[in-house]
């Protein structure tokens, strides 16, 4: 696998014209550095990219296992997010159920990955089985830019970017056993008491994702909280829609088809223990 997987390919600098009526001057974006415009009131941050709240409030309010971050975005993201998100991009609105078939252009195998972060480890993986499908959701606009532009420099056509929230993609606009996979790596573990049911993996949660998932499909978790490794073993162990693969019925080694990501390298680094659980939707 080529280590360029592992860092974002940013276009050349480019100048923006001047706007009408903005005094402003043209402005060089120099790769890796941040974009700064000055938006009018309830003008988009990128008008032909992913939407603030693509589900606004068509739904009830409930606790997110989700918290959405707000970093700068870099000329090569901001330069992704409006040329490739028309093309590659689903706003989670909740509005209409997605034909996964016409999303992706074939009817290759999908899997639904759930938070990844940068992006790289998802196109390693796209990279490492093109046959296969992988409809990444997540929140974080540079991280959306980064995959799309990924996904661009290395040709990868696999790869679907979804901005939102992943309860609303399972519940509002998939279709029954639409899924041949569900990847959840490293989410968030909301190590405070009080927190922890703001996390993801819940029977409620499961509950809804085998609605989702084909008879035979694999739910992949990961994490490098352990606390957090124990319960989803023991919320996953309990649950009659879900069976463990490891023989054992414990933690499963790393699969190599999930790479070894820079995140994982740096809690490594820290001495974490990083735990993988392997279970298969069971026949109804």
């Amino acid at each position: 696998m080529s280590d360029s997987l592992n860092a974002s390919e940013a276009p050349q600098p480019a100048t923006t014209p001047a706007q009408p009526g903005t005094g402003e001057e043209g402005v060089c974006h120099v790769p890796g550095v941040s974009v700064r415009h000055t938006r009018a009131k309830g003008e988009p941050r990128f008008p032909d990219g992913p939407k603030a709240d693509p589900a606004g409030s068509h739904f009830e309010r409930r606790i997110r296992s989700f918290q959405p971050r707000r970093s700068r975005v870099t000329a090569g993201q901001a330069d992704a997010l409006q040329r490739l998100w028309p093309k590659w991009g689903l706003d989670i609105d909740g509005q209409r159920v997605v034909d996964l078939a016409e999303l992706f252009g074939n009817d290759n195998p999908v899997v639904l990955e759930i938070g990844f972060g940068m992006g790289e480890a998802t196109a390693q993986m796209a990279a490492g089985d093109p046959g296969t499908d992988i409809l990444a959701v997540d929140v974080h606009t540079p991280g959306q830019g980064n995959l799309l532009n990924l996904a661009d420099h290395h040709g990868l056509g696999n790869i679907r970017v979804g901005n939102g929230d992943a309860i609303i993609l399972l519940r509002e606009m998939l279709e029954p056993d639409a899924l041949d996979g569900l990847r959840v790596y490293f989410p968030d573990p909301w190590p405070k008491k009080r927190h922890h049911k703001r996390r993801l993996i819940q029977p409620e949660f499961l509950s809804l994702a085998a609605t989702r998932l084909r008879p035979g499909a694999l739910l992949h978790c990961a994490t490098d909280w352990e606390p957090y490794a124990e319960q989803m073993l023991e919320v996953l162990t309990a649950h009659p829609d879900f069976e463990n693969t490891a023989p054992d019925g414990g933690f499963a080694p790393r699969p190599q088809f999930r790479p070894l990501t820079r995140f994982e390298g740096q809690g490594l680094d820290k001495g974490h223990v990083v735990n993988d659980l392997l279970f298969r939707r069971v026949q109804r």
